[in-house]
C-alpha cells in the first residue's frame, strides 16, 4: 500500500506494459527527462531534486521492476532486461526522453538504454559503474543468488530490518544524512517483502562486465557526479569510468554521500541545470 503522503503520488499512475505493472511519476513540462533510481530505492529518491527540474522539463520517474510500487510480472532483473523493458515502455508511451538521470545502479541502466536509443545526454549521480573486486567479486553475486532463491527470506528480512534504528544504520552507511521524511520513506520500503524480493532479485542478477567493457565505445555525452563522502560507490569509481569514456565529465560534490541528490538538492541542481541546458 502506498502511503497517502508518498512523494509525487498525485503525479503518478500504474502503467501496465508487459511484463510489469509500472509505477510512473510524470511531472513538469518541457523536454522529457527520464529518471532511474538505484537498487533498493524508488521514485521517492528524486523527491527533493524534482522541484528544481519540473519548471523546465517534463520529468518521468519510474520504479524498477519489483521495487517501490512496480509489480514485477517476471524476474527480468538483469541490466540488459531492465534496460530493454524500460526502453520498450518508453517507446510505447512515446516519451522520447532527451536525457536520462540515473542514481547509482540506475546510471548503469541509463547508459545501457543510451546504447539502444538516441539520448542527448546521460547524468549519473554516484554511478555504480564498477564491479566488486577480489574475493567479493566471487562471493557477493553467489550469495545474492542464493538469498534470492530462499522463498521466505524477503519476509524475514523485512521484519529484521523494518525498524527505524536499522534503517538509520543502513542510510548512515551511505555517507549521507537525509531528512526525517526520507528516512520514513525508506523505512516503508524496507518493511515491504515485495520490495526486498525485487531488490534481492536485481542484486542476484546484476553483472556490469559487458557494459564496462564497452565504455570506450559510448558516444553519449555523460556527466558523472561523485559525492566525496560516498562510502557505497567511492568517487574513484566515477573517475575510472570517465577515464574510459570518450565524452564523459566528472564533477565532485564536496561533503556529500551516496544519496547526494536527497541530502543537498540545491547543490546537485546547480550542476544539473547548466549541463542540461547545454545539451538539450
Amino acid at each position: 500500500m502506498m502511503p497517502p503522503d508518498w512523494p509525487y503520488r498525485a503525479h503518478g499512475r500504474i502503467i501496465r506494459h508487459a511484463p510489469h505493472d509500472w509505477w510512473v511519476v510524470d511531472a513538469g513540462t518541457g523536454p522529457t527527462i527520464l529518471l532511474v533510481h538505484g537498487a533498493g530505492g524508488s521514485t521517492h529518491s528524486f523527491r527533493n531534486v524534482l522541484p528544481h527540474l519540473t519548471p523546465h522539463y517534463r520529468c518521468i520517474a519510474i520504479d524498477l521492476p519489483g521495487q517501490g510500487f512496480t509489480r514485477a510480472g517476471s524476474r527480468r532483473f538483469t541490466l540488459d532486461a531492465m534496460a530493454t523493458d524500460i526502453a520498450a515502455l518508453s517507446a510505447a508511451q512515446r516519451w522520447n526522453p532527451c536525457a536520462i538521470i540515473g542514481h547509482s545502479a540506475g546510471a548503469a541502466i541509463a547508459l545501457r538504454i543510451a546504447e539502444m536509443v538516441p539520448i542527448n545526454t546521460v547524468i549519473g549521480i554516484n554511478a555504480a559503474l564498477g564491479t566488486f573486486e577480489g574475493l567479493a567479486g566471487l562471493l557477493f553475486p553467489a550469495l545474492a543468488r542464493g538469498f534470492a532463491l530462499i522463498p521466505f527470506l524477503p519476509t524475514a528480512m523485512s521484519k529484521l530490518w523494518g525498524n527505524a534504528a536499522r534503517v538509520d544504520q543502513l542510510l548512515a552507511a551511505t555517507g549521507s544524512q537525509i531528512d526525517p521524511a526520507g528516512r520514513a520513506q525508506y523505512l516503508h520500503l524496507v518493511q515491504s517483502p515485495t520490495h526486498i524480493d525485487g531488490t534481492l532479485g536485481m542484486m542476484s542478477q546484476w553483472n556490469l562486465t559487458s557494459l564496462v567493457s564497452r565504455l570506450h565505445a559510448l558516444q553519449t555525452p555523460t556527466l558523472l557526479l561523485a559525492g566525496s563522502n560516498d562510502t557505497t560507490v567511492p568517487p574513484r569509481v566515477s573517475e575510472s569510468a570517465a577515464h574510459r569514456m570518450p565524452h564523459a565529465t566528472v564533477q565532485t560534490l564536496p561533503d556529500l554521500g551516496h544519496l547526494a541528490h536527497e541530502e543537498a538538492p540545491d547543490q546537485v541542481a546547480a550542476v544539473l541545470l547548466p549541463w542540461l541546458a547545454q545539451h538539450l
